[in-house]
């Protein structure tokens, strides 16, 4: 039994790509590193008079934004692979009622 190949759209393809780095350590790393750089740039090299001084208003609204599409979009692609998951099961079960099936009549020939 073949499973059917999957005819993703680039929507899919792409929160697909996105959830797997936004769960990387690669991401998480380089995300702290362009924080880190972030602050110390503004507090450090521009004296905390650069363009987003202490409190760093300009960083928490590009944190929010990010927040608010990368949330959704890690969504799709866990719905998409619960979809998967259930079909995978499906395919499990009947894969094993055809396995109990065919023991029946192996152990009835057997007995008989």
């Amino acid at each position: 039994m073949k499973h059917k190949k999957e005819n993703l759209t680039i929507g899919q393809r792409t929160a697909d790509k996105i959830a797997t780095f936004g769960g990387s350590w690669t991401f998480i790393i380089s995300f702290f590193t362009i924080l880190a750089v972030w602050i110390a740039f503004n507090v450090y090299a521009l004296h905390n008079k650069g363009f987003d001084p202490y409190p760093f208003i300009l960083l928490n609204l590009i944190l929010s934004c990010l927040a608010s599409i990368q949330a959704p979009i890690i969504m799709m692609s866990q719905n998409r692979q619960e979809e998967k998951d259930r079909e995978r099961a499906e395919w499990d079960l009947k894969i094993n009622e055809k396995a109990e099936s065919e023991i029946r009549v192996i152990s009835k020939n057997y007995q008989s």
